[in-house]
């Protein structure tokens, strides 16, 4: 059986907001997902990610949770609490791993979390979950 991740689609049809205050983090996730042709943004705080869902609401946000000012945990308060964003799948990518961070994450609304360093097969494979439940509720 051939991977999730190892499936070539496109998936130009879709919108992904990456968040992360690290440029770096940013571009890795970047070159992890190129191949798929996903409609990936980016935004580097947490305002500036509520900036962009407000711009063009995505269809997944991956999602840190520690940047200065809004923190992602306060992020997805506010995108969850607004119904016409409450739907967006949110994907947590996290150093902060300890079971209360992952519980908090998903209390507060997160749908997945991966923690950092990120592996590539990982993210892929979690994304493209994502979609594929965006996908089916789009039918």
């Amino acid at each position: 059986m051939t991977p999730l991740y190892a499936q070539n689609h496109n998936y130009s049809d879709f919108n992904v907001l990456a968040v992360d205050d690290i440029p770096i983090n940013l571009i890795l996730v970047q070159k992890m997902l190129m191949r798929f042709n996903f409609n990936l943004r980016t935004a580097s705080s947490g305002q500036a990610a509520l900036d962009a869902v407000a711009e063009k609401k995505p269809d997944l946000i991956l999602l840190d949770l520690m940047m200065p000012g809004i923190d992602g945990f306060e992020v997805i308060r506010r995108l969850k609490e607004n119904p016409e964003t409450a739907d967006i799948r949110i994907v947590i990518l996290s150093a902060l791993n300890s079971n209360e961070d992952v519980v908090k994450g998903f209390n507060v609304g997160a749908d997945d979390f991966i923690m950092k360093p990120i592996i590539m097969e990982r993210l892929i494979t979690t994304v493209i979950t994502q979609i594929q439940i965006v996908q089916s509720q789009r039918k």
